[in-house]
């Protein structure tokens, strides 16, 4: 099959200059850039952290569940402030100030004598707002990456940071929270998120907003927005964000099906615990290995056909073990490539940062948000009707007909409008 090209403004390789731009870009910081929010959403929040916190204080899973989605707000609100990182300062020098005070924020969250205490929820709901400056600058510099191979290679490390840091919060943060010593889980807690964003130091420059009035600016900044939204192309590329292809839902309904197939609760932990990070993570990792001269969208869609073709393992296989672990190591791998080229897309979408980038990229980032939510709805609903089965079957049925249908566009109507353009 010929391969299309990949689209997207200011987004093309160059070939004799690509191994140099990758040294000076150094896309493998993005491994560490993102920590700081992969601590707070994927470790402390959402990873367990706090879920396990609240549980040994005696809360009752209702309360815990309700805090934690009020907490978990920010990752797919945060497009109303994310705009901020594209003014005033240069996007490192946003990301260390979120990532800075996020540390701090949450550090005396977690000295707080009672976790359930409003101060507590406000501090860590103040620290999940910072940690999200630190996506949106991330976004905002990958934008400005001109070659296609530094800009999928970035992707890559910084999906699999994310997952890393929010596994590697998790192993670090729970034991010591067994040990009931406030003072060392906040400092410890506050020093994962912030530590690894001096690095900032060495990632690109970025310039910061200015060379004009502030209304020449925003005009600007208007005709990237118009450019980036307002056209034709921008529609496939919102519901390749919409549909649920890879979304991962699965991964926290999966748990609650392993005694169907004769899994105990330690092999469980590990499954979806540090080995499931470790396997999202290399499948975020082997995505480099994709050509770049591919677009996005089609690495993309394929891989979420390779998703949803892994769920037929614990859908149509028999209902053992060695069923549960290879359908399920089948199914992280795959979701972790994924995310990876989710991120490629959206930078594929944003094209060149320019002026507003973060703002754009933190839109286009949150619309991700919407098929998780969804399909988590949906694959507990297959659940209910259709048994342990009908959680992966769900997802596998949803997915595959999603990613088949935008393929088809991208491979005959998308190709066809390219070459009559």
């Amino acid at each position: 099959m010929q391969e299309i090209e990949a689209a997207g403004a200011g987004a093309e390789a160059v070939a004799g200059g690509e191994s140099r731009l990758a040294v000076k870009e150094r896309p493998w910081l993005f491994c560490f850039l993102i920590a700081p929010s992969a601590v707070v959403a994927n470790g402390v929040i959402q990873g367990g952290v706090l879920g396990y916190m609240l549980s040994q204080r005696g809360v009752n899973p209702g309360l815990s569940s309700r805090m934690i989605a009020i907490l978990a707000l920010p990752t797919m609100l945060y497009f109303l402030w994310s705009p901020m990182t594209d003014f005033l300062v240069r996007r490192r020098t946003w990301l260390l100030t979120g990532a800075i005070t996020a540390g701090v924020l949450m550090a005396a969250a977690f000295s707080q004598k009672d976790l359930q205490s409003t101060t507590t929820m406000l501090l860590m709901l103040l620290s999940a707002c910072c940690s999200q400056l630190v996506v949106s600058s991330c976004g905002g510099i990958m934008g400005t990456f001109h070659s296609e191979r530094t800009r999928r290679t970035s992707a890559s490390f910084y999906q699999a940071g994310g997952l890393g840091f929010g596994a590697l919060a998790t192993m670090v943060l729970v034991p010591i929270s067994d040990t009931g010593h406030r003072f060392e889980l906040g400092l410890a807690a506050g020093a994962m998120i912030a530590l690894p964003a001096l690095l900032a130091f060495a990632a690109p420059r970025q310039e910061s907003v200015g060379g004009g009035s502030m209304t020449e600016t925003l005009r600007k900044m208007g005709r990237e927005f118009v450019e980036t939204f307002w056209r034709w192309d921008a529609v496939p590329y919102t519901l390749v964000m919409l549909f649920p292809i890879g979304s991962g839902a699965a991964i926290s309904l999966v748990t609650g099906v392993a005694k169907n197939y004769g899994v105990n609760g330690a092999h469980v932990a590990w499954m979806n615990g540090l080995g499931g990070a470790v396997l999202m993570g290399a499948g975020s990792l082997a995505t480099m290995m994709i050509p770049a001269r591919s677009r996005a969208p089609v690495a993309y869609l394929l891989l979420g056909l390779t998703n949803a073709a892994s769920l037929c393992v614990l859908w149509l296989g028999p209902e053992r073990p060695e069923t549960y672990y290879l359908g399920v190591t089948l199914y992280l791998f795959t979701v972790g490539a994924c995310y990876a080229y989710f991120t490629a897309v959206v930078l594929e979408f944003l094209g060149v940062s320019g002026k507003s980038g973060s703002g754009r990229y933190s839109i286009i980032n949150s619309l991700g948000n919407v098929p998780v939510l969804y399909m988590i709805r949906l694959d507990g609903w297959g659940g209910d009707i259709w048994g342990a089965r009908g959680v992966s079957a769900t997802e596998c049925v949803l997915g595959g007909v999603g990613s088949a249908a935008l393929l088809a566009y991208y491979l005959i109507w998308g190709k066809r409008r390219r070459v009559e353009a």
